[in-house]
């Protein structure tokens, strides 16, 4: 059952949502928060012919376990932010407030158990999932899908040798203009620790997708790995092994090195699966568009290993 609702953590910037209830059940209802990856994202998380957040919603009812949806921030009012903020705009605005402001949603539903909130975070979602818990949600526990404790500018200038290792002379000359970008986008990650504030706010990163520096700035002065040394709550940590996004080397392995003496914490790497927990069908990321463009849904595995989880927490 779907009922539309509104998550609203400023007047400014109202969000459309789905809160999604099992058609079923005795009692009050476990529940989960689900939070984007990077970039505009609709309340479906949709990438291509797939639409991951969707997938999650309904496994999750079809299991007894509510859950919200709603639209990014940046894709209901990307223009508008854009013109407000500049460069000033940081996950906070972006992510954090609205993530806070869903959690804040369910635990005041009387048809939701308030005790056994979760907050299910993928990608970048799943990288912020310990701050917005730390920053005001306080949930019962946290699920990252393909997260990362790396800082932002390592996954991207990461991806970017990974796709420009799979070209040829010929391709890597068709693209000289993009590669001088490149090398100005390192210069400028280099500078950023040492960029004050106001420089930072002025320091246009990616005009694309006007992208600031102080939206890295910011993520660094909230090191994602001091958040998961302190979480002792329950953590479910999942990535697939073929996801070309982040690393099962850097990322997966750094989540259980980190978590190997928190007895509250699972690790589980999915063989086959990419960054959307769908079957990989060409493995490397020149391709991961085209890729998500074939019509998939969520591993069954994944959904039935989420979802044991929560129930059993």
């Amino acid at each position: 059952m779907e009922e539309q609702i509104k998550v609203v953590a400023d007047a400014a910037y109202p969000l459309d949502g789905i809160l999604t209830l099992p058609d079923s059940g005795a009692g009050k209802f476990p529940g989960a928060v689900f939070v984007h990856g990077s970039g505009p994202q609709d309340k479906d998380e949709t990438v291509g012919a797939t639409k991951t957040f969707r997938d999650l919603a309904d496994g999750f009812a079809k299991r007894g376990i509510a859950s919200i949806r709603y639209d990014k921030r940046t894709f209901a009012h990307g223009e508008q932010m854009v013109g407000e903020l500049g460069g000033a705009l940081s996950v906070e605005e972006e992510t954090i407030q609205d993530a806070i402001a869903a959690v804040k949603l369910l635990k005041a539903d009387p048809r939701i158990d308030a005790g056994r909130i979760f907050i299910a975070g993928h990608s970048l979602g799943g990288m912020l999932a310990p701050r917005i818990d730390a920053e005001g949600a306080d949930v019962k526990g946290l699920v990252i899908l393909a997260g990362t404790m790396r800082t932002l500018d390592e996954v991207i200038l990461d991806q970017n040798a990974d796709a420009l290792s799979h070209m040829d002379e010929e391709q890597l000359k068709a693209i000289a203009p993009q590669l001088q970008a490149l090398e100005e986008l390192k210069k400028k990650f280099a500078a950023i620790d040492d960029m004050p504030e106001e420089t930072a706010k002025q320091t246009l990163l990616d005009g694309s997708m006007h992208v600031y520096a102080w939206y890295l700035k910011d993520m660094k002065q909230h090191p994602t790995p001091e958040y998961i040394k302190n979480i002792r709550k329950p953590i479910l940590v999942l990535q697939g092994d073929k996801d070309v996004h982040v690393s099962v080397e850097k990322d997966f392995e750094q989540y259980k090195q980190v978590l190997k003496d928190n007895p509250n914490a699972t690790c589980k790497l999915y063989p086959g699966l990419n960054h959307l927990f769908m079957k990989a069908i060409y493995g490397t990321i020149n391709q991961v568009m085209e890729e998500y463009n074939v019509p998939q849904t969520v591993d069954a595995g994944v959904l039935e290993d989420i979802t044991q989880w929560i129930l059993a927490v």
